[in-house]
């Protein structure tokens, strides 16, 4: 969450809108689309950088057509929940290459991992490294058919 004192304006919002869907814009490109000059984008820009609000850019690559095949929603149930055993967890799945998203979460789950992987021998490899050395409860994994919607940019409208 940002400091209350650093208020985000309606340009402020068109330009992280703008960059969440094409964040390849050139800063001229962006700045006539949100209707700023250069240097008022610039400026922009380089104040929701130093706030946080924008970490990097990133390619929206076509993992499926590089042989990667596979999803997998891993729920995971621990017995412990100790700080010592939850941050040496997190390092444990950080190592995983396999891993896109890791969560820790509420409910009858502790947490969600995503994976994508080559196939299910992939995803079998991605298994035995993750309970390695690790006293997991249950560990189960919901596999994707199809993605319908897949890193929708967030409607940044509604902050206002």
């Amino acid at each position: 969450m940002i400091d209350e004192s650093a208020k985000i304006d309606d340009f402020d919002i068109k330009i992280l809108t703008v960059l969440q869907a094409d964040s390849t814009l050139s800063q001229r490109d962006l700045a006539e689309k949100i209707g700023l000059s250069q240097n008022a984008c610039w400026r922009r820009l380089q104040r929701l950088q130093s706030l946080g609000l924008i970490r990097g850019s990133h390619s929206n690559i076509d993992l499926q057509a590089l042989g990667f095949d596979l999803t997998v929603f891993v729920m995971i149930r621990t017995r412990y929940h100790s700080k010592d055993w939850s941050e040496g967890f997190r390092r444990h799945v950080e190592k995983l290459p396999e891993v896109i998203d890791f969560y820790r979460i509420g409910g009858d789950w502790d947490y969600l991992i995503k994976v994508v992987t080559r196939g299910m021998a992939g995803y079998d490899a991605f298994y035995q490294k993750l309970i390695t050395d690790f006293d997991l409860a249950t560990v189960t994994g919901f596999f994707s058919m199809e993605a319908i919607i897949n890193n929708r940019p967030v409607d940044l409208g509604r902050l206002r």
